[in-house]
């Protein structure tokens, strides 16, 4: 059993940055219970090309985008607007650990699905709520995705060419990285609520912001700014802390150069025939690497050059010199490492043929993860939950249906 089993949570989210999380919960063992709109369904299931195929080799109207943050969830149709729906939601949620929700400010207060109208039936409910700024403060009711927020919270600033080169400029990181490391930031504040609640026998609320996530993980570019006074620069694919780190072009290609440390500078510049750069006094400490970078690059550069990228990996890669190439996505999937640890997996849809999948990175030695559901169809576990769940007979679910109420 997965290390959350037992553990139910109410998926009221849509997008990626709820879904990503719930997801992970599903991964762990938890029961997710995704609810969607009557006939359309999280928005996400709309953006494609691509679609999945289905048994017949047709596309089938489910896009990659939704399939990449919905994996082992039983997704139920109930239009929360109606009176019925947001009763069977409060139902729901009366016998759930964890909700996860993603409306604007008050989105769901206004139908008394608020934090503090469940926690009255519910007190051990945890209530995670993601939003673009927080619960408070001006922007506390606007809204935002996560180009924007790479944009305000400082990640396009930092992330493409430098300013004045050739195609410099800011540019967004290539996937919803906001969305995503907010999902992550949702899973361990809930995994750590839970937590709590076994000391405490109570439930709390998660206030979680785009904004703030995106602020929070600036990671060492924050502190830069905040000891140095200075604004990091975007300086491609180099470091601001390190030198050499960076992509450099090969004879047939890049070698992206990870050097960490003085001792990985010095093997490396011995095994390209550059090992006087490891005692001169510009290059030989890494601060003096930073100070000289502007020399340093350029002879790095000029002597990568003559090689091919395979050729430089086969030569440093086992002395322990951190490099590797930059791979397209297809490349990704090819390497023997990738297929070693089997990221890629397969789970047979409901429509027939396979659905690929890429498998969360974490493997517990006792606890494994099971992955036993594809991402569902919009709907398709709505009578076999509510009807465990709420003990709804077939006359009442077919009543709800016709009165809207359920999809």
């Amino acid at each position: 059993m997965g290390p959350l089993e037992g553990i139910k949570v109410l998926d009221l989210s849509r997008v990626l940055a709820g879904p990503w999380a719930t997801q992970a919960l599903a991964d762990f063992g938890a029961t997710v219970y995704k609810v969607e709109k009557p006939g359309s369904g999280d928005d996400t299931r709309g953006w494609g090309p691509p679609w999945l195929k289905d048994g017949d080799g047709r596309d089938s109207g489910e896009s990659a985008y939704y399939l990449s943050a919905n994996r082992g969830k039983h997704s139920l149709a109930i239009d929360m607007a109606s009176a019925d729906g947001q009763a069977l939601i409060r139902g729901l949620a009366a016998r759930a650990d964890v909700l996860v929700e993603n409306f604007k400010v008050g989105g769901l207060a206004r139908y008394g699905l608020g934090y503090a109208d469940l926690a009255a039936a519910n007190p051990r409910l945890i209530y995670c709520s993601i939003s673009a700024f927080g619960q408070d403060g001006p922007d506390a009711h606007g809204a935002g995705y996560d180009l924007m927020i790479q944009g305000m919270g400082g990640l396009m600033s930092i992330t493409g060419v430098p300013d004045g080169e050739p195609g410099g400029g800011p540019v967004r990181v290539g996937v919803a990285a906001v969305d995503v490391m907010t999902g992550m930031y949702a899973l361990s504040a809930i995994n750590a609520a839970l937590y709590e609640r076994t000391r405490s026998g109570c439930g709390q609320y998660i206030d979680l912001a785009l904004l703030d996530t995106q602020v929070a993980w600036l990671a060492n570019q924050s502190l830069n700014y905040l000891v140095s006074g200075r604004s990091p620069q975007r300086q491609g694919t180099a470091h601001p802390n390190i030198v050499p780190y960076q992509a450099f072009a090969t004879a047939d290609g890049h070698l992206m150069l990870a050097i960490g440390n003085d001792r990985q500078f010095a093997t490396f510049v011995g095994l390209v025939g550059r090992a006087e750069l490891a005692t001169d006094p510009r290059f030989a400490t890494n601060t003096a690497r930073v100070a000289n970078r502007v020399e340093l690059v350029p002879i790095v550069g000029a002597v990568l050059a003559t090689r091919g990228t395979r050729e430089w990996i086969s030569l440093l890669a086992p002395a322990a010199v951190p490099c590797g190439p930059i791979n397209d996505i297809e490349a990704v999937f090819a390497e023997p490492q990738v297929r070693h640890r089997q990221m890629r997996f397969d789970l047979p849809h409901s429509l027939g043929g396979q659905v690929p999948q890429v498998r969360n990175p974490v493997r517990y030695s006792r606890t494994a993860l099971d992955y036993r559901r594809p991402p569902p169809l919009l709907g398709e576990h709505t009578d076999a939950v509510l009807g465990a769940e709420l003990g709804l007979g077939a006359a009442e679910l077919a009543a709800l249906r016709a009165r809207g109420a359920i999809g």
